[in-house]
């Protein structure tokens, strides 16, 4: 359900799927994502989440969003937006191009968070509150549930994975933790492969969200599929 009550066909998908592959379609060019979920939707069906990524959002603007929910459909879509202001107006943006769902930085003001869920409510789709910057999570995830966000998403950024070699695979304690003390959605992101998926889901996350493992495999099919079976999704 969404915040106000509606039917959110992100929040159903997740809880009568769970756990759930995200791939994250962090593109700078339309035509490549849309070729790669292409492939995706049609070797593997409707059995996951397409993520419109920022980079490709930057790059493409809302249309991207349009397309690819043409191409996956009946497969939920996620517009990450990042949104740290004006969070009602990026809700409707998300909304308007065939979002299922959009996220919000967790760590910017209670205000936005708020007129985001507000404006989100009103057209059925589900605020994701990425964790990315939160210094105190266990603290902030309690916040968020009190304002009325329904999904989290626990992220360990590029940069951080690049500089410090640290995947949210290494934070199997910190899922744990977030998942006692948030009731809702719990996704996870940053650096996630076949090998290491096992680990977070048996930690408590609902969605596993895979960019580069699939984006960047040379066979994006059969990584997406091996990550699929590891989640009991494919035989």
């Amino acid at each position: 359900m969404t915040q106000d009550g509606l039917d959110s066909k992100f929040a159903s998908f997740v809880e009568s799927n769970k756990p759930v592959l995200q791939v994250a379609l962090d593109y700078t060019r339309l035509e490549d994502a849309t070729k790669l979920v292409s492939f995706l939707r049609a070797e593997l069906g409707a059995v996951f989440i397409a993520e419109v990524g920022t980079p490709l959002i930057k790059s493409e603007g809302m249309r991207a969003v349009s397309v690819i929910k043409s191409v996956v459909e009946p497969a939920p879509v996620l517009a990450d937006t990042k949104t740290a202001d004006v969070g009602w107006l990026e809700a409707r943006l998300a909304a308007e191009h065939g979002a299922s769902a959009v996220t919000v930085l967790g760590c910017t003001y209670n205000e936005t968070i708020v007129g985001m869920i507000e404006e989100a409510g009103k057209h059925g789709i589900t605020v994701v509150a990425d964790l990315i910057g939160v210094s105190d999570i266990a603290k902030r995830v309690e916040e968020l549930w009190s304002l009325g966000v329904k999904a989290v998403e626990l992220h360990v950024g590029i940069d951080v994975q690049q500089r410090l070699g640290m995947t949210v695979a290494n934070l199997a304690e910190v899922v744990r933790v977030v998942r006692r003390r948030f009731p809702g959605i719990l996704a996870v992101a940053g650096g996630l492969n076949a090998k290491t998926v096992p680990r977070v889901v048996e930690a408590g996350a609902d969605i596993v969200v895979v960019g580069s493992a699939i984006v960047k495999s040379s066979d994006p099919v059969g990584s997406a599929r091996e990550i699929l079976q590891k989640l009991g999704k494919l035989r």
